[in-house]
């Protein structure tokens, strides 16, 4: 799309012609990937278009969902009368000064890549056309400076982390009408689109308005009010205000501050090493109604004589506003190859002259700051409820401030401290948003829990939950013990014969220290040490979600 896009205003009539005309020629997941087959979609995976383009032409170029797809799909042209008969509600002159397509004698060529995205979350199935700028296998060419994104992996990475529901309820179902959600760094506004299902309002903000310009296209294209767009860097177009949930996929890869090195809008914040991610961690606290989350992609750097995790850590303690925190990290690659990935990212292919200069200056900046590798996962923060403190303590929520004269009641101090590294395979890796809610949940209840009331208390075991045992030849006990989640971050926990019994027992008829003193019973084991061992291990699986509480006065198991 020409740099002028930013010009361009919604015409909101032309695009629902637009998705009228999509709808009709079923534009879709499905009927794109029955039209030019699995094999075919697995290569287009790979970058690799021929099979798709001979579908496509076997189709015939009458085929209205074959010209769609030809078009804005693999960036091919197609004949003019062939997209006319695909659109015939929008026509092309309209398509055109929607910035969609451009005329090129008896031929159009796209000047967005438009496809269809399909998703199932908590609320059910849903589909959307999501639009952004045509990426490297339409252009042929290395990406522009100024790329808007599309859905990439990153992007349903974020998505599946989402939690659903937002505000004080936390309830799952129609959108809170009170909840606010800021989606900072919003692309093509994807995520914008995805927290507007839990709540009524949306604040979208980016540096860049050829985004802003996407996210309001998609939006209207998809029928979805609520969503406010705003320009500008980090925090500064929400100054004073704040949210209930905060969700950011922020341009955070290392690029050096090197004159030649592309500095790409979509993933580079123009700040130095992981400084992008610093400063989010540090400020977001600020923006966050008490009780209010934020939940984001990030990389960070080892440094020589500093772990990753740590450096995370101390972003968090830095916050002017105490936070809950529990950082996932999955991945760690050392500093050359991380280059090679980024390089490699923005269209410069291996080998060429292009590529090893900037793979030089790749490395000589990591060499220069003491960088050796850096860590990519996700970071779930929480402003605990009570009252504002420090930097954000004149912040108020929207527009409106809060009552004069009111006397702040004391804050809510952290409770939840979690940084792990979690590199094993997740089995649904795009569905962790309803885990991580139902984990948080789990961690409030049992840090509000003294260890004689959870020792009074009854527990189940999660669904997802199964045991496995190892034996070695002969032998009649096991010598591995492993309990393992089917659903969450795919976790093989290893427990001791004591901790294994107690969670085989979790029916929620009887309390936990009942249980733990049968258990000592039956192992010849002193139930006071017994005790102390395992109401730790308690607290740390009901934190996991593989035990759940069973609330105060529900009926007892049989009657459930």
């Amino acid at each position: 799309m020409d740099e002028n896009v930013s010009a361009l205003v919604v015409d909101a009539a032309a695009v629902a012609d637009l998705a009228e005309d999509l709808r009709a020629a079923r534009f879709t997941v499905d009927a794109v990937g029955e039209l030019w087959g699995g094999p075919a979609g697995d290569a287009l995976l790979r970058d690799q278009p021929v099979l798709a383009r001979r579908a496509l032409r076997a189709a015939g170029a009458a085929h209205r969902l074959a010209a769609l797809a030809s078009l804005f799909l693999l960036g091919d042209a197609v004949p003019a009368d062939a997209l006319a008969a695909a659109l015939p509600t929008l026509g092309l002159e309209r398509a055109a000064a929607l910035g969609l397509i451009a005329r090129r004698g008896h031929e159009v060529v796209p000047r967005v890549d438009l496809r269809p995205y399909a998703f199932t979350d908590e609320l059910g199935a849903q589909e959307w056309w999501i639009a952004s700028d045509l990426g490297e296998l339409a252009l042929r060419s290395a990406l522009p400076v100024g790329h808007v994104l599309g859905v990439g992996g990153a992007s349903l990475t974020l998505a599946g982390l989402m939690m659903p529901g937002v505000g004080a309820g936390v309830g799952v179902g129609a959108p809170d009408q009170e909840a606010r959600v800021l989606d900072l760094g919003t692309g093509c506004g994807i995520q914008a689109l995805h927290a507007r299902r839990h709540a009524a309002h949306v604040v979208a903000t980016d540096i860049s308005p050829r985004a802003l310009w996407f996210t309001e296209f998609n939006a209207a294209l998809n029928g979805v009010t609520g969503i406010e767009t705003r320009l500008g860097s980090m925090f500064e177009p929400v100054a004073g205000e704040r949210f209930d949930r905060v969700v950011s996929n922020p341009p955070f890869v290392i690029t050096p501050r090197t004159e030649g090195v592309p500095a790409y809008e979509y993933r580079d914040g123009g700040m130095e090493g992981d400084a992008i991610v610093a400063s989010f961690v540090e400020g977001v606290g600020a923006h966050l109604e008490p009780g209010g989350t934020a939940q984001l992609l990030g990389n960070w750097e080892y440094r020589e004589g500093e772990d990753g995790l740590d450096r995370v850590r101390g972003w968090v303690e830095a916050s002017a506003v105490p936070l809950d925190a529990w950082v996932v990290e999955r991945e760690v690659q050392d500093a050359a190859r991380y280059a090679e990935t980024w390089i490699r990212d923005g269209g410069t292919l291996p080998g060429t002259p292009e590529h090893e200069a900037l793979l030089t200056a790749w490395v000589d900046d990591f060499e220069r700051r003491g960088v050796t590798a850096v860590g990519f996962g996700y970071l779930l923060l929480r402003r605990p409820a009570g009252a504002a403190t420090g930097a954000g303590a004149d912040a108020s929520r929207g527009a409106g401030a809060h009552g004069e004269g009111t006397a702040p009641a004391a804050p809510a101090a952290p409770t939840l401290a979690r940084y792990e590294r979690l590199g094993q395979p997740i089995a649904a890796p795009h569905s962790l948003g309803g885990h991580l809610r139902a984990a948080l949940a789990g961690h409030d209840a049992q840090a509000a829990l003294s260890d004689d009331e959870l020792a009074a208390s009854s527990c189940l075991v999660a669904p997802d939950i199964s045991e496995a045992r190892h034996f070695r030849p002969g032998d009649d006990d096991p010598s591995v013990i492993e309990l393992r989640q089917g659903g969450g971050f795919s976790r093989v926990i290893g427990v001791d014969p004591a901790l294994a019994a107690l969670v085989g027992a979790c029916d929620g008829t009887l309390p936990i220290g009942a249980l733990i003193g049968a258990i000592a019973q039956l192992m010849d084991a002193p139930e006071p040490a017994l005790r102390e061992e395992l109401l730790p291990r308690v607290r740390e699986l009901l934190e996991l979600g593989v035990l759940v509480l069973v609330p105060a006065g529900a009926p007892d198991a049989d009657q459930r």
